[in-house]
């Protein structure tokens, strides 16, 4: 395994390279059959002013579908792969992922309270349902921190009081859902996590959440390199460790709501794409916290140019194929912290 600690010109570029080739591939291509070749004219086109080879239907499936569906993917998968990876970072443990806290559970209990008790709501500039999966999320979270808080505080504290807020919430959930069983259906749909309602509209709302939480975590990158030499050798470097951990989990928490708002429950992202980068780039946090932002963007691109191509003209939900290839290799990163996971 490289054992590099700074992210290096080179390794940058090459992952925004493949960043840029995913992207393209996925909007070139589709469940509708437009011919990749025909997109690329019809991009050409609209760059130069030339004539446009598709129908005006054809050309609202590639601006209005295609391309805010790849942005938005990319969005969360960044968003998502980021906050794992500062979890990790934060806690010292491989196996932390962005739903440690409560965010899945308090982003499933506020979108189901929306599709069960309010009522149909037309005119909003953001739909009621993210809104309440956002609020949700960081409910959750805040939850799990005031726990962790009137327990004493500490690390372990903190992740079982995150368990114990997320099956709170879960079961809050279901009583709710009982309340009107018609809507199981539909909960169930988002839980399992999609971008198949996506629009300009979504990635405007997720982008400005990324773009704070992803500087905030990548400006902290070091300070979470210099944390794992414990807290006492980070305070006599004048780190304040409880500082540090509090700014990055607000931070963490932030972009983790803001993609579980748009595109519901979609698993093990924060915790494959992290190591994949530890494998490949090296282990420090200066150099695994911002590639896991753009290993994230590629990874939920590819994986959902698959949900949404493999059996078209269905679709399959995202969660179901980022679960088919996350929870192999949790295990695997399992066996291989065996006896150092604690």
């Amino acid at each position: 395994m490289p054992t590099r600690t700074r992210l290096s010109p080179g390794a940058l570029a090459v992952a925004l390279l493949v960043l840029l080739a995913a992207v393209a591939v996925a909007t070139l291509l589709g469940a509708a059959e437009l011919g990749w070749t025909r997109v690329l004219r019809e991009v050409w086109a609209q760059l130069t002013g030339g004539v446009s080879p598709l129908s005006e239907r054809e050309a609202a499936i590639v601006w209005q579908v295609r391309l805010p569906r790849v942005l938005l993917g990319a969005l969360v998968g960044a968003a998502l792969a980021g906050a794992g990876a500062a979890y990790q970072g934060v806690f010292g443990n491989p196996l932390a992922d962005p739903y440690l806290l409560g965010a899945a559970a308090g982003a499933g209990l506020g979108a189901t309270l929306v599709v069960v008790l309010a009522p149909t709501t037309t005119g909003w500039v953001v739909g009621p349902l993210p809104l309440a999966a956002f609020a949700g999320a960081l409910g959750g979270v805040g939850l799990t921190w005031a726990l962790s808080r009137a327990a004493g505080g500490g690390t372990a504290v903190l992740l079982l009081a995150g368990v114990a807020v997320a099956a709170f919430l879960t079961a809050v959930q279901t009583s709710v859902q009982q309340l009107d069983t018609d809507t199981v259906r539909q909960v169930y749909t988002w839980m399992l996590g999609g971008l198949n309602a996506s629009g300009w509209r979504e990635v405007l709302l997720v982008l400005p959440y990324l773009v704070v939480a992803g500087l905030v975590l990548c400006l902290c990158a070091r300070l979470l390199d210099v944390l794992a030499l414990g807290d006492e050798e980070a305070a006599s470097l004048g780190v304040r460790p409880g500082r540090v951990r509090l700014v990055v989990l607000l931070a963490a928490s932030l972009a983790t709501a803001a993609a579980v708002a748009v595109s519901g429950l979609i698993g093990f992202v924060g915790l494959v794409v992290p190591h994949l980068v530890r494998l490949l780039a090296g282990s420090g946090n200066r150099v695994v916290v911002p590639l896991s932002f753009i290993g994230g963007a590629v990874f939920l691109v590819v994986a959902d140019q698959v949900a949404r191509t493999v059996v078209a003209p269905a679709e399959l939900p995202l969660g179901v194929i980022t679960a088919f290839t996350g929870a192999p290799f949790f295990a695997f990163v399992l066996r291989a912290q065996r006896g150092r996971v604690r």
